[in-house]
């Protein structure tokens, strides 16, 4: 009995905590979308005030349309961004099935060596990542960052979805192969629909640092054709001189995005972060 009590109030608690977090990160975000709506003086005088009749401006959002192709720039990001993701849940969820599903020797070490990419940074390999590019030909390509965001992904998939899918009722998948199921049925159609919530988990922080990454764009993409949305706001910025009004308008179009994905999966992402922490 205790321990059903307690248990609301550890939901509570943490939902509470969630919003207290998200409050706090979404701080940053509300000053950038403020400070594009006012002219440059405005910004340097009073950077924590609302837009009013006198300091309100377009002049940001007017030159991200006339300088630079950001419609392309915005495509370029979308197609990498969604097709990575999709790579990542895939490829993930396969490996995770198999690890949390099939017991066999070696397991626990395939595990281990796929979990190494959230303690190693991929960054340390870009020397040999760009040598690789340029011998298979991808440089300037949107399948040189989609492979390399795929792979960046990769580990902490595998590390989340694996300890969800361990979860899933042995019952369950031994009564779909008495069924008939097949092994890519059971993954399918009764496995993935009961880890939503960390499927949608592992979307939301995989696109995150996808579509806010400079680097590798910077270094294996950086041509006009294949820019992203973030490399692409780096040309208002200058060695000696920088155009705040235009950089805080395209990092707002850059947020939207983000935003709108936030508030899509926000149900399933909480859900898949306190599963573990109120039972």
């Amino acid at each position: 009995m205790a321990k059903a009590r307690t248990s609301p109030l550890r939901s509570g608690f943490v939902h509470l905590a969630l919003i207290i977090y998200t409050l706090i990160a979404l701080f940053p975000v509300f000053l950038t979308v403020i400070n594009s709506f006012k002219d440059r003086a405005s910004i340097f005088r009073n950077p924590l005030g609302l837009p009013d009749a006198k300091s309100f401006s377009l002049v940001g959002y007017e030159s991200v349309l006339k300088q630079g192709d950001f419609t392309l720039y915005f495509q370029n990001s979308l197609i990498v961004t969604s097709v990575s993701i999709f790579f990542v849940l895939l490829f993930g969820a396969m490996a995770a099935f198999a690890l949390s599903e099939y017991r066999f020797r070696g397991n626990a070490l395939t595990g281990l060596y796929l979990a190494l990419g959230i303690m190693i940074p991929i960054r340390l390999g870009t020397v040999a990542i760009l040598q690789g590019m340029v011998a298979t030909g991808l440089v300037n390509t949107l399948t040189a960052l989609i492979l390399v965001y795929t792979a960046q992904g990769l580990p902490l998939a595998v590390f989340i979805l694996t300890e969800f899918m361990r979860t899933v009722s042995d019952d369950l998948k031994n009564a779909g192969r008495i069924d008939g199921l097949s092994e890519y049925s059971i993954f399918f159609r009764l496995v993935l629909p009961l880890v939503r919530p960390a499927m949608a988990t592992v979307a939301v922080f995989t696109m995150i640092p996808i579509w806010n990454d400079l680097w590798f764009p910077l270094i294996l993409a950086p041509s006009d054709a294949t820019k992203t949305v973030t490399l692409g706001s780096q040309v208002f910025i200058g060695q000696f001189v920088t155009n705040w009004n235009a950089v805080l308008a395209a990092l707002t179009l850059a947020i939207l995005p983000v935003l709108v994905l936030y508030f899509l999966f926000s149900r399933q992402l909480i859900r898949g972060i306190t599963s573990g922490a109120v039972k």
